[in-house]
């Protein structure tokens, strides 16, 4: 295909000429030994959309939220949020700034209900401070009792309610990734990076997935989207950013990028682990 027949909607490289950026990625770059899992990757999230990241595996999708979360230090490179430098910082230090993430493979807290894994999630506890258990007791057990009620608040809108008091590590995977959403949603964030959030799951549950995850897109969550699965995220993000051995290849909407040749064959014939 020439540059002429080529979508006009498809950009070669990132786009990151846009208007309101919440998350900014500037020339990212991490090895680990002798293998460059990113290299000098860019790209830019606009607020209030739903950002789809997609590539063959291997091609440095993981290793970038890692980056961008903070559980994972760059070699060469810079990460912003709202305008804030959090390069290299630790991922609770980044969750302050509004990030939160999932993991393609739910951690399951042993030894918890549903509801007692949910109340993980709520940002800066008072009850986490040693001295406030003791110099303000009914305000952290005012704050206690208000993170019960959201968590309940949050199970119901997930419509995992029934789940409350069962054994987190009693659950199915679909599950863990809807308790896991929900549990994400209690920290309020104003991004949220979602790492394969239908890997393995039914597909009864993918589709309250997709719905839940465009109802909390309408109610003004930005999102960024790892996945695989290409009907997924084809018919939920806008744009659509292609890595390809560790770079940006091609940004652009999902019609343009899934007629692109380039991203053929980066599929096809994409770069290593």
């Amino acid at each position: 295909m020439s540059e002429s027949e080529r979508d006009p909607g498809l950009l070669e490289g990132p786009n990151l000429d846009k208007e309101d950026v919440v998350l900014r990625v500037d020339g990212l770059r991490k090895t680990f030994g002798g293998l460059v899992a990113t290299d000098d990757a860019s790209f830019a999230v606009e607020r209030g959309k739903i950002t789809g990241l997609i590539g063959p595996n291997g091609a440095g999708k993981s290793t970038i939220f890692n980056l961008v979360s903070g559980f994972y230090e760059p070699d060469a490179g810079s990460v912003s949020v709202n305008g804030v430098d959090v390069t290299g910082a630790e991922p609770h230090a980044v969750a302050e700034e509004g990030l939160i993430r999932t993991f393609q493979t739910p951690r399951k807290l042993e030894g918890m209900t549903v509801r007692e894994a949910m109340l993980v999630g709520p940002q800066r506890q008072p009850g986490e401070s040693f001295v406030k258990l003791f110099t303000s007791p009914d305000a952290v057990a005012a704050a206690e009792t208000a993170n019960i009620e959201d968590a309940q608040r949050m199970l119901e809108q997930f419509e995992i309610d029934h789940l409350a008091t069962q054994p987190a590590t009693d659950l199915s995977g679909g599950q863990m990734k809807l308790v896991e959403l929900a549990r994400a949603m209690l920290a309020e964030p104003e991004l949220l990076l979602l790492d394969e959030p239908v890997a393995g799951v039914n597909p009864t549950l993918a589709n309250k997935l997709r719905e839940h995850i465009a109802r909390l897109n309408e109610e003004g969550v930005t999102l960024c989207i790892i996945e695989h699965d290409m009907e997924f995220i084809m018919n939920l993000a806008d744009p659509i950013i292609v890595l390809d051995q560790g770079s940006v290849l091609v940004e652009g909407s999902p019609a343009a990028v899934r007629a692109d040749d380039r991203v053929i064959d980066a599929y096809l014939g994409g770069g290593g682990a």
